[in-house]
């Protein structure tokens, strides 16, 4: 979702969660929910963005090839001014995008995405949490400017060993958690399906995403959560025990320390 814009997501039969967006001196910062959307524009600044989720469509960045993607959980993006984009994907993921908009260039020429880069992993879920449930003490001109600092650093990026968490792993590994996220799922279950060693498996599911496999989990347990909360009327214990919460309290729990927000905040938006 290379500097996805807001404004062509697509319409949507469910109440969604708002863009919620700030302007800081000079710049604009913005969280999208997780939707389906369709885009095509000649990017006229640089963007930087931020997949907080696993999401899947087809795109053609720079080029008139357009190909399936993966985006990875907690990959850094970046695009360059007077980039070609194409961009569409039918269930989409949480995202955040960050433009300058005074005009001044950001270095770089190349696109990208999927850079697992751990300050810039800090610094995105900060900025969310700050979005989510403004404060203020958020510093957002100094959050901005450091993650563009991320984005525009020539770090190459790593060629993937044998046996890593490839786009096609991801994405079954993915059906998977979603397919049994009402109850347990373990570590040796997700292995397992990879045909990984535990050990293997625990080191290449974090070079991949940044992240361990518990803490991805709990993620997509909270993205379900969310989900609900937004599409359906189901009472609080109901959506903690379909998302595999041990109790309205457990998820309550993780909604704070996770996202800074309560579920009851949320829902009332």
């Amino acid at each position: 979702m290379l500097g996805m814009n807001p404004h062509n997501r697509l319409p949507s039969t469910h109440q969604t969660e708002p863009v919620r967006r700030v302007e800081a001196g000079p710049w604009a910062i913005e969280l999208l929910p997780a939707s389906a959307y369709a885009t095509r524009y000649v990017a006229t600044q640089a963007a930087i963005g931020f997949a907080f989720d696993s999401q899947c469509g087809v795109h053609a960045i720079g080029s008139d090839r357009v190909q399936p993607f993966l985006a990875h959980p907690n990959g850094l993006a970046f695009v360059p001014a007077g980039c070609d984009v194409l961009s569409e994907s039918t269930q989409g993921g949480e995202y955040l995008r960050v433009v300058r908009t005074d005009g001044l260039e950001l270095p770089g020429e190349q696109a990208f995405n999927n850079r697992i880069d751990p300050q810039a992993i800090s610094l995105a879920l900060g900025m969310r949490n700050g979005l989510l449930r403004a404060a203020l003490d958020n510093d957002w001109e100094a959050w901005a400017l450091a993650l563009a600092e991320r984005a525009t650093a020539h770090t190459a990026l790593p060629a993937q060993p044998a046996g890593s968490i490839t786009a096609n792993r991801l994405r079954q590994l993915d059906e998977f958690i979603d397919a049994g996220l009402d109850g347990p799922l373990s570590v040796q279950a997700m292995a397992g399906l990879l045909e990984l060693s535990e050990g293997f498996f625990m080191r290449a599911f974090k070079q991949a995403t940044g992240k361990s496999p518990h803490s991805y989990l709990i993620d997509r347990r909270l993205a379900k959560a969310r989900a609900l909360l937004r599409d359906s009327a189901a009472s609080l214990s109901q959506i903690a025990l379909t998302c595999g919460f041990n109790s309205q309290a457990h998820m309550a729990t993780a909604f704070r320390q996770r996202l800074g927000v309560t579920p009851v905040q949320l829902r009332r938006g």
